[in-house]
């Protein structure tokens, strides 16, 4: 059975705004890899209007996790993405090979 790539529109945004949060909502995603993202919006996201979500790429689980800056991917945060460009992001973390 072949896994399904999961897509944007399968992330759960959660609602971020507390006193002193510049975040407005995030949604954290894990894969059968070990790695996952974290995809933020809101006045702290490096974002704009039609860019208007920050990704991360996260090793780990639910439970316990890091932002991770040595995949080929990026070896930072992603700015200024649209929908379309955090599905790309996001199958591009699911094929990266089991984190070590």
């Amino acid at each position: 059975m072949q896994n399904i790539m999961k897509t944007f529109e399968d992330l759960k945004f959660i609602d971020r705004r507390e006193p002193y949060s510049t975040i407005d909502s995030q949604a954290l995603m894990f894969f059968d890899n070990g790695y996952g993202i974290s995809v933020i919006t809101g006045e702290g996201a490096y974002s704009d209007e039609q860019h208007p979500y920050e990704a991360a790429v996260l090793k780990g689980n639910q439970f316990e996790w890091n932002i991770c800056y040595d995949t080929p991917i990026t070896d930072d945060v992603i700015g200024c993405n649209t929908a379309e460009d955090i599905t790309s992001i996001m199958r591009r973390i699911q094929k990266l090979p089991i984190a070590k």
